[in-house]
């Protein structure tokens, strides 16, 4: 990129149409260069579409999009020098072996005969299938498959790779292989679009999450702050379920949270609002001294899934959805600006 300061992958207002449906509406995007975004949403979000117009298989039918400091549509072959592409399905050909399918990939970028196969024989030594470069792709198992269709995307070296749901079917070992090499292609200042369905997934590789849904980014932010934006969750089992009403109404008013009661299990669980920290020995006591009689006491950090699940869900989403607000605003202008603007108002309210 000519100018250092470019993020390495952006979309402005891009829309997608294929006929009656509408794929992107108006989604927006930016990826720093060197870090991994992990772009997140149910079936049918987009994300897939996203991609595919970043690496210039469909043309956005509104809004720009640029990787690599190149427009899509202007000047698409210089962005195909620029990325690597790995869907969600392994493309290599079957019929040969590991080291053709790199081989022939090399020739087919015009690194020359003897080029390709000094390139192809590094990236089998780099990433552990020497062993099994010359035997055909057939005989590979599918995390072997998924991890050659992923070194297939790095011949030239590119600055910015697309990484389409990388681990869907595979085994947590071949799964674990893909996350390791991931981060070490992000360590050495590659950028990374990550899609994917495993939260653990994104949550383990990605410097910053978008969350899309119905084709544009309803949330924006690193990992940690989109999950401490809706809080924690707090549960309390009884031995007398009889106790369950008040409990409710005494965990409410601790917590800020609307409690939920489980009569079977004799439980009250709450989520509390983001502004709130609950202390678990400190919550003990207050429920002592209520009178709550507790088998247990829990506090649990919320996950990624719960982040997930409380954007994508209609329910949820009405019910955090200021504090997730407060998360995509924080994540565009920084933790600390944020918490400044907070405390500014404050002042002007007192």
């Amino acid at each position: 990129m000519s100018d250092t300061n470019r993020p390495a992958i952006e979309m402005a207002g891009v829309e997608k149409h294929f006929g009656a449906t509408r794929a992107l509406r108006g989604l927006d995007l930016s990826v720093p260069a060197g870090t991994v975004c992990g772009l997140l949403g149910p079936n049918g979000a987009g994300k897939s579409t996203a991609v595919r117009v970043l690496a210039t298989l469909v043309a956005p039918d509104r809004g720009t999009a640029r990787v690599a400091g190149h427009d899509v549509v202007r000047a698409a072959e210089d962005v195909r020098r620029s990325i690597g592409l790995a869907g969600q399905h392994a493309a290599v050909d079957e019929g040969i072996t590991g080291r053709d399918n790199l081989h022939l990939l090399g020739r087919l970028h015009r690194l020359g005969a003897r080029r390709a196969r000094v390139r192809a024989d590094e990236l089998l030594t780099r990433f552990d299938l020497d062993e099994a470069a010359d035997r055909l792709v057939r005989t590979y198992s599918g995390g072997m498959r998924r991890r050659l269709d992923l070194i297939a995307s790095l011949v030239t070296s590119p600055p910015v790779l697309f990484l389409d749901e990388p681990t869907t079917g595979l085994d947590p070992r071949s799964r674990q292989e893909i996350w390791d090499t991931v981060k070490e292609l992000a360590a050495e200042g590659t950028t990374v679009l990550l899609t994917t369905q495993y939260l653990e997934e994104a949550d383990r590789l990605a410097d910053d999450i978008v969350v899309v849904d119905h084709g544009a980014a309803i949330a924006t932010g690193p990992p940690d702050r989109l999950k401490a934006a809706i809080g924690s969750q707090v549960s309390v089992t009884l031995a007398d379920p009889d106790q369950l009403a008040h409990t409710a109404v005494v965990l409410s008013a601790l917590t800020g949270g609307d409690a939920q009661v489980d009569v079977a299990e004799r439980t009250v669980t709450v989520l509390t609002a983001p502004s709130v920290s609950v202390l678990l020995p400190s919550l003990v006591r207050e429920l002592d001294g209520a009178g709550v009689v507790a088998e247990d006491v829990a506090v649990r950090a919320p996950s990624l899934d719960d982040v997930f699940l409380a954007l994508t869900d209609r329910a949820a989403a009405q019910s955090v959805g200021g504090a997730l607000s407060v998360a995509a605003a924080q994540s565009a202008e920084g933790a600390q600006a944020a918490e400044a603007g907070q405390a500014a108002e404050a002042g002007r309210a007192a």
